[in-house]
């Protein structure tokens, strides 16, 4: 299976290796040399009629809900993958300058981490974003072969490894062996469909509205996957469809684990999919060594409960586990033998030094 391709431009420039995880919901930038020096949100403020750029990042998500009409907050990639190219190209433009101290003249090598799944078409857009963005030569990764690098396990070892990064647009299942992804399956459902699911919920039993930003500090504070605490519970703000009028209520976490309970059936479904396909030992080696969970959807409370009730597989959730994937793309950059092992298009890697 292809995981890393590459697009060369012309040799110029002092080059600098960044590893760049470009989430549905968050970048993460990595440096060579220095380790993680970004983490903001995937959000670009637009002005409307014109199209011009007036904030990225956190600057830009401060904006969400709370703009005039003619200004316009968005987030140019949907489900892992780029809907708005020229925006996507501007953000990374953005946070590869801040990444480096604002010194342009740097022509970096960057390796990107994407979903698994995404077309040939996907692929070449994010590539060539990252040229266009300022990068001297772009290589994409799969994202759960830098999480499991990120996670600290061994692709190369013969023996199974199960990752499960739940994102904020997809979600990917992974069985790795050999530097290979043996099982490999992505489905794009992840936090941006449950706070989706927490806003509909609220709409749909207390007539009540609410923003993206009102739903994910819902999930983050009171989000349990199963056996939610009975006693524990928020207030939320919004506005009242039937008056138009700001209103405030109490909500459970059981209320929220109801809302949350259609994606996380299938979030289990999939796991449980792709460990059945498995070929028998590597389905053994899953049920020794079990999984592990990455991403920020490995955040939500008591989800390693939920898998291990259903599947009796051990589940661990990564330290750290936003940031697993950006790390895994700066170890593959700091060592290189290892960056070789999960390559498959060799001169592209040889470009290294």
């Amino acid at each position: 299976m292809k995981r890393i391709q590459a697009q060369l431009a012309p040799k110029i420039g002092i080059v600098k290796d960044i590893g760049i995880d470009l989430g549905t919901a968050n970048t993460l930038v990595y440096v060579k040399g220095k380790g993680i020096v970004l983490h903001e949100p995937s959000v670009v403020a637009v002005r409307a009629h014109t199209g011009e750029i007036l904030a990225v990042g956190s600057e830009a998500k401060e904006m969400i809900g709370r703009t005039a009409n003619n200004i316009t907050a968005i987030r140019p990639l949907r489900e892992g993958v780029i809907a708005d190219f020229n925006t996507t190209r501007s953000m990374l433009k953005y946070f590869i300058s801040k990444a480096l101290n604002g010194r342009t003249f740097f022509r970096p090598r960057v390796l990107i981490g994407i979903p698994l799944g995404v077309t040939q078409v996907e692929k070449r857009a994010v590539v060539e974003a990252a040229i266009q963005a300022g990068a001297k030569e772009a290589y994409v990764v799969e994202e759960p072969v830098a999480a499991a690098l990120g996670a600290g396990l061994k692709v190369s070892d013969p023996k199974g490894c199960m990752v499960v990064d739940i994102g904020g647009g997809t979600t990917e299942v992974a069985i790795i062996a050999m530097n290979d992804v043996i099982i490999g399956r992505s489905i794009r459902m992840g936090g941006d469909k449950m706070n989706v699911a927490i806003v509909r919920y609220l709409k749909r039993k207390y007539n009540l509205e609410i923003g993206e930003g009102t739903a994910e500090k819902i999930k983050q504070d009171i989000g349990y996957a199963t056996d939610p605490p009975a006693d524990k519970g928020i207030m939320v703000k919004g506005r009242n469809l039937a008056t138009g009028l700001p209103v405030r209520i109490e909500v459970n976490a059981e209320e929220i684990s109801l809302a949350l309970q259609e994606t996380m059936n299938v979030i289990t479904e999939v796991v449980q999919t792709s460990i059945e396909k498995a070929p028998p030992e590597l389905a053994s080696d899953i049920m020794d060594r079990g999984m592990i969970l990455v991403g920020g959807g490995a955040l939500i409370k008591n989800i390693d409960r939920l898998l291990m009730k259903h599947l009796s597989v051990p589940v661990v959730i990564a330290e750290d586990p936003l940031t697993c994937v950006v790390r895994g793309t700066g170890l593959a950059l700091e060592e290189l033998s290892i960056l070789r092992q999960v390559a498959t298009d060799q001169r592209a890697v040889s470009n290294f030094r």
